[in-house]
């Protein structure tokens, strides 16, 4: 398999193939075709959506939805620019290449690097592969993302805050020469507010602006009526009104530039009953298939803050979660792949809980996170790691099986980003690789941060008892297990400090309890 820029051309006509994949739909194609030397008189664009990968996983209808109707408008739109378009449904991938192979004769195909271990291995196959009739098999250079392995340097623990700094020099934002706007490199200390008291009353309005809506066209429809027949996928299919194009991804986006960036530093980590994504700008999913950049992403946001649109804190943090904490899980994933999605520090087996998939749990944050999930394929970061993976991690359960269902569930989740995320900071399972200690955390977090206690049968200040909330006595027996692994990390230490200042028989009713509560979910 080759890979160049520059493309030699043996023939006149169409003679090459461009297979885009369905999260690389960005509208830079054109451009990045011309510096090789290709366009619409020598090549044809090549989709393919292949049925075994619809049906390969319970995938959430959502996602389904916005990656087929998006990657049949951005042919649409390919067209529309005059070229030639191929659009494949196939049994699968390689049956849908061959087919084209067969019809088209092209003297070579190019495909643009797959952003996961499994689509790099599977392309690397294709073009080992005999029996197909091309003379070359080409792969370009992703585009989509800045980091590399190399960015992280030599720790085997590389700090995401020192990454972060180094893409901030990189690229330029929120800097005044060579030192952070406003003196400071984040603004952490000011991005942790809890829900203001006000939110916690009931029927209390939330001044949360709600999101912009995209009704589905013919197209989407169309995909809408398909998905509705795949049996093995999961959540609702009712409500879906994310956008499906470019046009109207730029829409989405500068809808939170304007209504949410300015609260969303503030409120980053707040959780609120029946708001998955409060000030958050979900715009994950549209960047995560090529529809929105990351650099516009950021230059919009900066442009906010020099207009006195939106403040420090809040732009810092969005632009924190672009350059720092998304293109440091890409750059770990690539260094520490494949053995990443395997690691199991520590040695967690018990199996994932049936509620991740019907809700049907008395524990209110577990049951408002889940239906959030449900209901639209998305909740925010700090739900994912402090409620759903903070249980999980607590209860001991697999990383693998929390990982296939974040995969599965999420909008926004691929390999790249949920590996290191679920396996990695969520669960522990790389022992500190990704993360720099286990996010575990009691009742007490939950209480301060969310809503959700309020309308729970538990009560986050009980430790014991029928009404003692289950993230504490869960909390201790973490601890009480894993307390070797912690005491020798300097960041998790102090909790096993304090379970050695307890009386043995509190620990043993805290441990006897969260024993209880777990045979419970078998």
């Amino acid at each position: 398999m080759n890979r160049q820029s520059r493309i030699d051309h043996p023939q006149s006509g169409i003679h090459t193939t461009v297979w885009i994949l369905g999260d690389q739909l960005s509208h830079r194609w054109p451009e990045w075709l011309a510096h090789a030397g290709l366009g619409p008189t020598n090549t044809r664009l090549l989709f393919i959506e292949s049925a075994a990968k619809i049906r390969s996983r319970p995938w959430h209808k959502h996602k389904l939805v916005l990656v087929l109707s998006a990657m049949r408008h951005f042919a649409q739109a390919m067209r529309d620019l005059g070229w030639p378009v191929d659009y494949r449904k196939a049994a699968t991938f390689e049956a849908g290449l061959r087919a084209h192979i067969a019809a088209h004769a092209p003297a070579r195909v190019v495909v643009m690097q797959p952003n996961t271990w499994q689509g790099r291995a599977f392309v690397k196959q294709l073009s080992r592969a005999g029996g197909h009739p091309v003379a070359e098999f080409l792969l370009l250079d992703s585009r989509f993302f800045l980091a590399k392995p190399e960015d992280l340097g030599a720790s085997r623990s590389p700090l995401m805050e020192t990454f972060y700094r180094r893409m901030r020099r990189r690229t330029g934002y929120l800097m005044d020469g060579d030192q952070p706007v406003g003196g400071k490199w984040n603004f952490d200390d000011e991005n942790r507010r809890p829900p203001p008291r006000a939110w916690r009353a009931s029927g209390s309005p939330l001044p949360i602006p709600n999101l912009p809506a995209f009704a589905p066209d013919p197209i989407t429809r169309e995909v809408i009526a398909e998905v509705a027949q795949v049996a093995s996928a999961w959540g609702a299919l009712d409500g879906f009104a994310l956008p499906v194009t470019r046009e109207d991804a730029l829409k989405f986006c500068a809808d939170f530039i304007t209504h949410r960036l300015p609260n969303f530093g503030p409120y980053e980590d707040a959780m609120v009953s029946g708001q998955p994504v409060l000030f958050h700008s979900m715009l994950s999913p549209l960047l995560n298939i090529g529809l929105l950049e990351r650099d516009e992403l950021c230059a919009m946001a900066e442009q906010a803050y020099r207009e006195g649109r939106a403040p420090l804190n809040s732009v810092e943090g969005f632009i924190r979660q672009l350059i720092g904490w998304r293109e440091f899980v890409y750059a770990c994933y690539w260094r520490e792949m494949p053995r990443l999605r395997e690691m199991n520090a520590l040695n967690a087996t018990r199996p994932l809980p049936k509620f991740y998939w019907d809700a049907q749990t008395e524990m209110a944050c577990l049951r408002a996170c889940v239906q959030g999930v449900w209901e639209r394929g998305y909740t925010h970061h700090i739900q994912r790691l402090m409620v759903l993976c903070n249980f999980a991690l607590l209860a001991g359960v697999s990383p693998q099986e929390v990982n296939e269902w974040f995969f599965a569930t999420y909008v926004d989740a691929y390999d790249w980003v949920v590996t290191p995320n679920v396996v990695g900071m969520g669960m522990y399972g790389d022992g500190g690789i990704v993360g720099t200690k286990p996010y575990a955390a009691s009742a007490n977090y939950m209480h301060k941060m969310s809503t959700y206690c309020a309308g729970c049968r538990y009560d986050p200040k009980q430790r014991l008892g029928e009404r003692a909330c289950p993230f504490n006595a869960l909390y201790w027996d973490f601890v009480a297990r894993n307390a070797d692994i912690l005491s020798a990390n300097p960041r998790a230490g102090m909790p096993v400090m304090a379970l050695r200042k307890m009386k043995a028989d509190e620990v043993a009713a805290l441990r006897a309890q969260a024993k209880h509560f777990l045979d419970s979910l078998a």
